[in-house]
Formats: structure tokens, sequence, C-alpha cells
């Protein structure tokens, strides 16, 4: 006990036994806010502390990994010196202080959710001005950090003694050399063992969150990049939900599956099928309110304008999301936007049924095109991983390794400009180009999946393309995307395989969210043009649809005759009934005619009429048919995804 006691790690051993008791207290303290729902026997009650003690072990030891390596490699002839003194007590001060605010931040987190961190606390670190808004008039934030800082020093004061201990300490390297490697490797041991799934073994909910370590919970959120739609959202009967979405995606010339847990439908052609080139470029950040079809006057987008005369334009097209990888989602899966992240980022999302795995049915060569490094986001073991060639500017070679895939990394001499977020759309476009030029050659048709990124801040572009200065703003690169799409469609008409090649031209996204709604349903209005139809006349598509419509549109367009598994309908369908999903990370909005329902967190539902007029959404309450909908679109989304629902079948 002595030799304990006059060790140098006396203090880490202090911090360890501070953060374990107070964890302890945390969740009694949970227990006594939950205890009806909780509903806890003795045994119960044991099983709560005892996975909870080894989720708070592993967050503890983790916090002591950087000073428990400092004792180890301080030299003993340093160790009573004002550095060390100055550097111990600041490191534990920290790992205290953290541990206290961290534990407040997930009373305020359980108050209001019952729950411990998860994608949600994530998703407060993505819109940081709202949160320390609330923060600040939820709470007096002097008396707070004030609070968190007076119980951190107290702390320190009720240890100082192991303080004087350690300084005075001469603990032996050989002896360091075993402490040091033993705490690291207990860390990374239990690291390694210990998932969140671990708590959620009872089918009482409460009990599984007693059960989790926030911090640990909040780690795990952040690398899952979801929220339990389950847990948090309001739900329906699951086949009742799946009984009213198989009503809902009913459509002419189709057949649903018998299964009451699918949505799987056999899609029959009305006459001969045609089998194109199709070129999907994705446009970045591109609102509808750009265009001066959609009422601009700033003549940026004289391109676009003039090819949306000759086109299928979509004058009513809504986003799923916000973000690239959300509208990534939207187009090549076609499911609406479940809560948390967008697929593209999530674990098991290989092996989909994919937009591109139905063109690969009918002979296609799939591509994604990239004009930075496909890594970002999880882009490239997205689409590798689900069949597509990879073609980008970066060096991480990470595509799905255990997939039939191809990577050509865009070379400096294939590049006369770029910026942070990679390539210019010119040089993208002419990648495009030299790619379709080998698909002709191999007499196999392609479909490109085009991502570009001129129009991204620092909004920067080649000089002497446009009359605006690069990077200047946003209106500039708006018009230099138009430019390179003018430029990439002239050269592709002197290729031979133009005149069999549809292009279509639609936005990932909106370039601002921002509103005074929630859910701003005018921010998520984006265009779409689908160009170079045989046989087809240019027209407007003027009814309400979603980013998850475009290509079950194509397809009938087509005569395409397949096994539909997602959620777009055919918008020229004669059963078609305008409708629309829209979504943050959080929540979660379905619009059908003027009739607005947002499910979000706390299984809270609310309802609004919506007047596109005046982008009013006015309370209102109703139910039914559309709450119904509503719910089912998202959480049979859910069902299937975290089931394995939408994997190809084989």
């Amino acid at each position: 006990m002595q030799n304990f006691l006059n060790s140098r790690y006396i203090v880490l051993f202090s911090f360890l036994s501070f953060f374990l008791l107070a964890s302890l207290c945390l969740r009694v303290l949970f227990l006594s806010i939950s205890v009806v729902q909780a509903d806890l026997d003795s045994l119960n009650i044991l099983g709560v502390i005892a996975k909870g003690f080894v989720f708070d072990l592993t967050v503890a030891l983790c916090f002591t990994i950087p000073y428990s390596i400092y004792l180890l490699l301080l030299p003993q002839r340093w160790n009573r010196t004002v550095f060390n003194k100055i550097a111990t007590y600041f490191m534990v001060f920290l790992m205290i202080l953290i541990t206290i605010f961290s534990f407040f931040a997930e009373y305020t987190f359980w108050r209001e959710f019952e729950s411990r961190f998860n994608f949600i606390a994530v998703d407060y670190l993505i819109y940081t001005y709202e949160v320390i808004n609330n923060i600040n008039e939820s709470y007096p934030l002097p008396l707070l950090f004030g609070g968190v800082l007076t119980i951190t020093l107290t702390v320190l004061i009720l240890i100082r003694q192991n303080f004087v201990n350690s300084f005075k300490s001469e603990t032996r390297f050989v002896k360091r050399l075993f402490i040091t490697p033993l705490i690291c490797s207990a860390a990374f041991l239990l690291l390694w063992k210990t998932e969140n799934s671990w708590a959620e073994k009872s089918r009482n909910r409460y009990q599984n969150e007693l059960s989790k370590a926030g911090i640990f919970s909040f780690v795990a959120a952040f690398k899952n990049n979801e929220l339990n739609f389950d847990q948090f959202y309001p739900l329906m009967e699951i086949k009742r939900a799946f009984a009213t979405m198989k009503i809902s995606l009913r459509e002419s010339r189709s057949s649903a599956s018998a299964d009451p847990l699918e949505i799987t439908r056999q899609i029959t052609g009305s006459s001969e099928a045609k089998t194109p080139n199709v070129v999907m470029v994705v446009l970045e950040s591109f609102s509808a309110e750009f265009m001066g079809k959609f009422g601009n006057g700033q003549k940026l987008t004289p391109v676009l304008d003039s090819l949306a005369d000759q086109s299928l334009l979509f004058t009513n097209m809504y986003a799923t999301g916000t973000r690239t990888v959300r509208g990534m989602e939207a187009l090549s899966l076609a499911v609406p936007p479940t809560p948390g992240n967008s697929i593209v980022r999530r674990k098991n999302n290989e092996e989909l049924t994919t937009i591109g795995s139905i063109f690969r049915t009918k002979g296609y060569r799939t591509t994604f095109f990239y004009g930075g490094d496909g890594y970002f986001d999880n882009m490239n073991q997205y689409f590798g991983s689900n069949g597509f060639n990879i073609v980008d500017r970066g060096r991480n070679l990470s595509i799905g390794d255990n997939y039939k895939t191809t990577r050509t990394i865009l070379t400096d001499k294939q590049v006369s400009f770029e910026n942070a977020w990679g390539i210019c759309d010119e040089d993208l476009f002419a990648a495009v180009i030299r790619d379709a030029d080998t698909g002709f050659a191999s007499k196999q048709p392609f479909y490109n999946f085009v991502m570009t990124t001129s129009n991204h801040r620092p909004f920067t572009y080649p000089k002497n393309k446009i009359d605006i200065p690069s990077g200047t703003g946003r209106e500039g690169a708006v018009k230099y995307t138009d430019y390179a799409i003018g430029r990439f469609l002239a050269l592709a008409k002197t290729k031979p395989w133009y005149a069999n090649t549809v292009f279509i031209f639609v936005a990932d996204h909106c370039a601002g969210s921002a509103g005074k709604n929630e859910i701003d349903i005018a921010k998520y209005h984006i265009p779409a043009l689908v160009f170079n139809m045989s046989g087809a006349v240019p027209a407007r598509i003027d009814k309400m649809c979603s980013q998850i419509d475009l290509y079950p549109t194509l397809f009938s367009l087509l005569n395409w005759s397949y096994v539909n598994n997602n959620y777009g309908k055919n918008i020229l369908d004669k059963k078609y009934t305008p409708r629309t999903l829209l979504g943050t990370y959080q929540k979660l909005g379905y619009m059908k005619g003027d009739s607005l329902v947002i499910l979000s967190p706390g299984r809270k539902l609310e309802t609004y009429l919506y007047n596109p007029s005046t982008n009013e959404q006015t309370p209102h309450k109703f139910s039914g048919e559309v709450t119904n909908e509503a719910i089912s679109y998202y959480q049979t989304a859910y069902y299937l995804f975290k089931n394995g629902g939408l994997k190809l079948q084989k």
C-alpha cells in the first residue's frame, strides 16, 4: 500500500477512481429520473452496473493514455521540477474539467431525450451557432462555466496530497515500463472488444441506455453516422407500415412482392427497350434559383437555360437533403433520407440495389467521376463496393478492395486548374469524354455518375473563361460551371457516341439550407434536365417530385423491365400523386400536395399547410393517410437498410 501511495502514478489512479465513482453517481441519477420506465429488478440493476462499469473503465483508461505516456517518458531527475508540477496539474485539471463538463452535458441531454449521447449530439457539433445560442438562452453561461470550474478545482484540492506524493516518488523506469504499457493495452483491448451494441440486448430501451457511457456512445454515434429511428421517431406496426408503403408505391405495369416486409416490385416496360449511354452530371450546390428559367435575372446560366428548352425540364423537384452525400444517396439508391448521415458514409453499405446495379443488369459499364479525392466522405468505398469503377484525383487507394472495380487517378498532365476541393469542371468533363471514347470503342453502353466541385467555396476556377473574376463569389462559380457544361457538350457533339447518349443535369442539393423554418422547402428546390433523349419531345414536368424519382421516370422513358427495390416513382405514370421527401440530420419531412408532415426525435409529429407562393408553413392539424405515409416512408426505409433489405438479390 505504501509503495502504491508513493508511486508517480498515484494521481493517475486518483483520476481513474474519481471518473468511475462520478460515472456511477451519474448512472444512479439517470436511474432515479427514469426509474418507472426502466422497470428494473435487482438482477437488471446488477447487469446495468456491470456493463456500465466496463464502458466507464474504457473511457477512463483512454483519457489517461497521454498522461500515462508522459509519466513513462519523464526522467526521474525531472520529477520534482517546476516543469513537471505545471505539466501534471495542467493535464489532470484538463481531464477533470472535460469529465465534469461532459457529465453536465449528459445530464441535460438525458433530461431532453432520456438517452445517452447519440447522433443528435453529433449533429449539435454541425449546428454550433444554434446550439450555443440555445444553451445561452437556457442556462446562465457564466454560472455554468463557473460551476464546472469550481467543481474541478475542488476535486484537485481533495487529491492534492496525491500530487505531493507523486512529485516525491522515485518510480524506476523498469516499473514504469510495465505500468504504462499495461494501461494502454487495457484501453486498446477494451476499445477493440467493446461495442455499444453490447448494451442493447434488453427490450427495454431505458435499461440499454443506462448501461452505456455518454462519451463512448458519442464516439460510436460519430463512427456509425446514424440515429435509431425506432427509438426516437413516431412508429406504426411494421407490417402496417409496409402495407401502407406498397399502396403508396403502386404504379401502372408493376406487380409487388407478396412478402409483407418488402417493397420489391417488378416493373414491365410498355414496348421495346432502349439502351442509350447515360451521363449524369451532378451539380455541386446548384439551387434552382440560379437559373433564368426559375426567375434569376443575372444571366448566370445561359447554357443550362438554353438546354432547358430542348430537354425534359423538371420544374418542381426537391433534394432530399442539404449535403452532397445525401444527394448521392438519393440519386444512386432512390431512398428517403433516414436520420443521421447518408448511407454513403455508413457501415454495411456495400452490394446494395443501386441505380447502377439496374444499369448493369442491362449490360452497362458504370463509372463514378469525382474531381477531388474520393476518399473524402467515403465516396470511393461506397461507389467502389457497389460496382462502380472510379475516376478521381486522389491518392488513397481504398475503394473496396474485395470488389471487382478499377480506379483511374487523374494525373497532373490532365489537370489545368485545381483548388482545395479538386480539379476544375472542364478538366473533369475532359476525363468523362476520354472514358466515353473508351466505352464506345469496347461497344459497351456506359452509365456515368459525374460529381462536379467548382461551385464550392473558395469559388475559384481558371482565369479568362467568364466575365466574373475567379474567387469573388458564388455567382462566378455558378457561371463557370455553366460555361464548362457548354464546353463539355460542344466537344461531346464531335464524338460518334453523342447521338446515342442521354445527358442528365441535376443538383445534389441547394447552395444553402438555412431559412426561417427548420425545413425550409424553398431551400430544397433544385433543377433537373434530361437532354438528348431520342424520341422525347422537350417538355416541362411541373408535378412536385423528389430526387429519388428521377431514375424510375427515366427507366419508364426507356421502356425498361426491371426489378425495383427503391422508393422512387415514375412521375409520368397516371397513378403518380405529387409528393416529396426532405430532411436534415434529425428532422424528416414529407409533403403531399400542400400537406407537410415533419417527424423529429422525441417521437414528435408536426403538421403544416404549405403555401409555395409565399413559402409559408402554417400549423394545421390533420392525420390519416398523409401522416401514415410520412411515417411509413421513413420507418420502412430504416428497417430495410438495418436488416439488409436493400442488398442486391442474388
